[in-house]
């Protein structure tokens, strides 16, 4: 059984299991659970690769990275005296903000004594013979646990394209997601960025102001909509704190979590006055109503689609000058919503600036990194500064890096060979007493709200299992087979499915991404909560229980 706060399971060499639970990842899924599981009286470890907590809002530093949900419905809700005592200065925070909230967070519940800083996991192995598992370090550590649970983000992995000669260049270049905590000099400089993702996006507004030029490489354009971010003023954050309450019941009541309803009328059930009027309140408002409060059947609808998409590439003409450069932005491979779509603040009026060039990478792709800067198949440009926003080997990268064996000795990474295959989104067949905070096919969308039910859910498991006298947990192939064929038909009918992004399991730069698979779970988070509750309230029967 299960000791309360230290384990007493021994291994094959007669040395104890020190450990209840390691957790891999000390952001914001990692510190919440870290917390819960401490609070039921276990003996925790969590393993950080940085010098500090945070996760995603540790390494992605990068000069304009900010939420793109509003900060007061992102943060924890789980402590009435964390949401009276922290008080949002922006409706959408900047890295700087959330990384001091996370070390607020980590400070006030005393969590970083229980964490590992500066530690990549390398490995670890499922041992059958003593129920345990065996984590190993980058430095040589091994530490040995009971559970292992994983909280490593689902865009924690950054990748670099495959360019030749990115090691030649001699000027200054990083990753937006491994920026330096000294930063780049980025000032009165030659300066290109790659890529025009959400991370580029966030980089390119606020690299403009101050580079001497920029030049930004485009593979593909995303729709970008504005953000319309503000201050909150000590009163609103009072009126703010005051319906806490309500804000979150409601985000658990919304399709993905945000503070954003979808519109229960169809595109065509109004007239085009009212729908005009309609999309032009969304491209006002904050944030991502106009993606997660338009009408029904925006994602769904090919025709419903197209009118939306027609209404930004509108507005994006409007934005930029020079109708090529225009044209160059507008999306022609995808339609509005089908990817996740990038919050931008004067983002289109960056291409207006004397200072800025856009290279389309479709009509003149880049050859080569060479030691002054970038060679394309038509130009050579140099650059004292090369900034590559080229995204993230998405959901299952940072597992894919880590040696992770089940039992008999079956890695992760060629089990999900051909695309993931869960239970829940928290665990996997033949990994006994491995779990999984945001894994594959878990909801998404406001993720730390997701992220509080999976921390919870995987806390009372394990509080269960202890009070039961049980040892393990497993995931049984029935189970997992039926959660991956009511994952797969939830996505049928959604437009998202049939693009190439992250959430299709597609990354050019990544070897056996180049085919969709199924990632994510893309029906609604009440529903996703509601079958993870029915598991617990029947005692957790569906699982193997030893």
């Amino acid at each position: 059984m299960i000791a309360k706060g230290t384990s007493t399971n021994k291994r094959d060499d007669n040395s104890f299991i020190k450990y209840d639970a390691i957790v891999i990842g000390a952001g914001m899924s990692g510190l919440y659970q870290l917390y819960k599981l401490r609070s039921l009286g276990f003996k925790v470890l969590v393993i950080e690769a940085g010098s500090g907590v945070g996760g995603t809002w540790y390494w992605n530093r990068y000069p304009g990275a900010r939420f793109d949900s509003e900060s007061y419905s992102y943060g924890y809700s789980f402590s009435k005296e964390l949401l009276d005592e922290w008080d949002w200065q922006e409706h959408f925070s900047g890295q700087p903000e959330v990384e001091r909230y996370c070390n607020y967070v980590a400070d006030k519940f005393d969590l970083k004594k229980d964490i590992c800083f500066s530690s990549r996991v390398s490995f670890a192995h499922y041992e059958k013979s003593t129920n345990s598992w065996t984590v190993g370090t980058d430095s040589g550590k091994k530490f040995s646990t009971q559970f292992l649970i994983t909280a490593i983000g689902l865009l924690s992995t950054p990748t670099m394209p495959k360019f030749e000669g990115i090691s030649d260049f001699k000027g200054s270049w990083c990753h937006t997601g491994l920026w330096p905590k000294d930063g780049i000099d980025y000032k009165d400089k030659r300066v290109a960025v790659i890529g025009t993702g959400a991370s580029g996006v966030q980089a390119i507004q606020d690299i403009s102001k101050t580079a001497k030029n920029l030049t930004v490489f485009q593979r593909r354009p995303n729709w970008c909509t504005p953000l319309h971010n503000g201050p909150i003023s000590k009163k609103e954050m009072e009126e703010i704190r005051a319906g806490y309450p309500d804000l979150f019941d409601h985000c658990k009541k919304t399709a993905a979590c945000f503070i954003h309803t979808i519109d229960p009328r169809g595109t065509f059930e109004v007239s085009e006055e009212e729908r005009l009027a309609f999309y032009e309140s969304l491209y006002a408002g904050q944030g991502f109503g106009i993606w997660q409060g338009n009408f029904r059947d925006m994602l769904t609808d090919e025709q419903a689609n197209k009118l939306m998409s027609d209404f930004v590439a509108k507005k994006i003409r409007e934005r930029v000058k020079d109708p090529i450069t225009a044209e160059m932005l507008i999306p022609k491979d995808h339609g509005f919503g089908t990817r996740r779509v990038p919050q931008e603040t004067f983002y289109y009026e960056v291409y207006n600036q004397q200072n800025v060039k856009l290279v389309s990478m479709l009509d003149d792709p880049i050859q080569k990194i060479t030691e002054n800067g970038i060679q394309t198949r038509f130009n050579e440009f140099e650059f004292d500064v090369i900034i590559y926003a080229t995204g993230f080997d998405a959901v299952t990268g940072a597992f894919n890096r880590i040696d992770m064996r089940g039992e008999n000795n079956v890695p992760l990474k060629d089990k999900w060979s051909k695309g993931p295959r869960t239970f829940l989104g928290m665990m996997v067949d033949d990994f006994p007493n491995m779990f999984m905070i945001l894994g594959p096919h878990a909801a998404l969308g406001n993720n730390p709200r997701s992220i509080e039910h999976n921390v919870e859910w995987i806390g009372n498991f394990l509080d269960y299992m202890r009070k039961n006298n049980l040892n393990g947990a497993k995931a049984p192939v029935s189970a997992v087979d039926e959660w991956h064929d009511l994952v797969s038909g939830k996505a049928e009918s959604l437009l998202s499915n049939e693009v190439d992004s992250w959430m299709t399991g597609i990354n050019l730069n990544v070897e056996g991404k180049q085919t969709r698979t199924v990632v994510r779970y893309t029906g609604t988070a009440p529903e996703y909560r509601a079958r993870c509750d029915d598991v617990a309230k029947n005692k957790f029967k569906e699982l193997h229980l030893f």
